[in-house]
């Protein structure tokens, strides 16, 4: 058996150890189109700290070596298409990898907004480790830089500009920080926090252009004001790498379509992580989830339907995010932003950026949000995921969202205790 896997990311990299352990006598070959051992996108900015060398990146210590023990064959190359009739994945400069199942999992890639001066030199993504490095050129005490976007990647970003010592302006063209993750309380409560931290940071803005004068960068807003820079670092969102599946015939939305199974419409072919659109756990939905943890999951599944393992069905991915934005942690877990027939529950302290809110349907949690709380973080994740019925607890969260604990160890016939944390 000859699988292919397009990718050299966590889901690549899960799906072919997998693949590996499952049919120790078959062929497994990744087609990466980076210079690079696989590595973890979301260990970048910890490299632009010093917390680690560009070797801590890589998703495995031992680097090329890790695949080599495992016979794994890791290709460097740009895949073109997928040829499905002569089974067959095509090269840019001519090459051809042959197949019997293939996984897709070629990720995502920095969407470049449209506006002038975005191809600037001094203007970056921070998406791969060659982005990471120019940062690290620029990024350095009392330089100046401008950071478009605070959504997760961004403020993941964030973190790391501000520990280079660099004067740091934030722009979001939403109306508080991570709007994809927190709600309007939290949001601006990271915002605040932010600015506390020295960081300028201008919501419900947008850059309307880029250009250069005598060596630096002058970005302009749309309220006019402009804003000089030696470095730009665009956050402004990933979009699925589909044009390999599309070219192909594969059935594409914003993501690659796929069943449970993680197959996509041509049986030999599956797709997993970032570019794949699967389950969600909490609305039965089908939708893109550009996460890790998701990730990891999709290429589990994948791997054993691509080693035909039986009963190896995806039930679906919970939303969650957990962000350490300059000390202050944040998390959401399933639908945070709460359902039309729904529930809420909140408690906020603003002085001490502590904030909890928990979102029902009838006795259940679906979705939950917490700002500068961290013991049970676990416990939201697993009262949604396991979509335990609370009873009379329901009642006593909206009263107190606090004594999650305790209404989780209720639920589970354990004896409660009391356990505020704001």
């Amino acid at each position: 058996m000859q699988h292919v896997v397009i990718g050299a990311g966590p889901a690549g990299v899960v799906a072919a150890e997998t693949l590996r352990r499952l049919q120790p006598d078959s062929t497994v070959t990744i087609i990466g189109d980076e210079p690079e051992a696989p590595y973890s996108r979301m260990a970048i900015p910890y490299m632009l700290t010093e917390q680690i060398s560009e070797q801590g990146t890589h998703l495995r210590k031992s680097g090329y070596d890790h695949y080599q023990m495992r016979n794994i064959s890791l290709v460097q190359g740009r895949v073109s298409d997928i040829d499905r009739t002569n089974l067959q994945v095509g090269l840019d400069g001519g090459g051809k990898v042959p197949y019997d199942k293939v996984l897709i999992a070629t990720g995502s890639s920095p969407v470049k907004p449209p506006i002038q001066g975005m191809d600037l030199e001094g203007v970056t993504s921070c998406w791969t480790l060659e982005d990471a490095r120019h940062i690290a050129a620029k990024a350095k005490p009392g330089s100046k830089v401008v950071l478009m976007g605070a959504g997760f990647i961004g403020c993941i970003i964030l973190e790391a500009l501000v520990k280079s010592g660099a004067e740091l302006t934030v722009v979001e063209m939403e109306d508080r920080m991570v709007p994809r993750m927190m709600n309007d309380i939290a949001g601006n409560l990271i915002k605040d926090w932010c600015e506390s931290k020295g960081v300028s940071v201008h919501t419900s803005a947008k850059v309307t252009s880029i250009s250069k004068q005598q060596g630096q960068l002058d970005v302009v807003l749309d309220s006019g004001k402009t804003i000089t820079a030696d470095l730009v670092v665009c956050a402004t969102g990933v979009r699925p790498n589909v044009d390999c599946a599309s070219k192909s015939g594969l059935k594409v939305d914003h993501g690659i379509i796929v069943d449970r199974t993680m197959r996509t419409n041509d049986p030999l072919i599956f797709a997993a992580g970032d570019v794949a659109q699967g389950k969600d756990f909490c609305t039965g939905e089908y939708t893109v989830q550009a996460i890790q943890p998701t990730a990891a999951d999709h290429a589990q599944i994948a791997a054993r339907n691509m080693a035909d393992v039986k009963g190896a069905s995806h039930q679906g991915s919970v939303n969650m995010n957990v962000l350490d934005t300059l000390g202050l942690i944040s998390s959401s877990f399933g639908q945070w932003m709460g359902e039309p027939d729904g529930d809420s529950a909140e408690l906020l302290n603003r002085e001490r950026y502590r904030y909890i809110n928990l979102q029902f349907v009838d006795d259940v949690l679906v979705g939950a949000t917490s700002l500068g709380l961290t013991q049970h973080v676990g416990v939201l994740r697993g009262l949604i995921q396991s979509k335990t019925r609370l009873g009379t607890w329901k009642k006593k969260l909206v009263t107190d969202p606090t004594r999650v604990m305790e209404a989780y160890l209720a639920s589970t016939q354990a004896v409660g205790f009391n356990a505020a944390i704001i």
